[in-house]
C-alpha cells in the first residue's frame, strides 16, 4: 500500500494514506510532503516499524513518530 510521509515540526513525521496529509494532527504541523513508500506487513523499511505504522493507519488513519519513536497514541482521543 502507498503510504505518504510528511515532515512536521522538529523530528516529527506523519504517515497516512491521504496524499495531502489533511488528516494529520494540526498541532505538529505545518506538514510538508517528504516521500511516498510502498509498505506491506512484515516487509522492513529503514527508519520505520512497518507493522506498527500500518496498524496505526488502520486504527487511527495515521501514524506519527518523533525521532523514530511512535507517538501516535499521544495524539488520539
Amino acid at each position: 500500500m502507498q503510504v505518504h510521509i510528511f515532515r512536521g515540526q522538529g523530528r516529527v513525521f506523519g504517515f497516512t494514506l491521504d496524499e495531502r496529509g489533511t488528516n494529520l494532527p494540526e498541532r505538529h504541523g505545518p506538514w510538508s510532503p517528504f516521500k511516498v513508500l510502498d509498505m506491506h506487513p512484515d516487509e522492513p523499511h529503514r527508519g520505520v516499524d512497518v507493522n506498527a505504522c500500518l496498524d496505526d493507519i488502520e486504527q487511527y488513519g495515521f501514524h506519527l513518530t518523533d525521532a523514530h519513536e511512535r507517538i501516535t497514541h499521544l495524539n488520539v482521543a
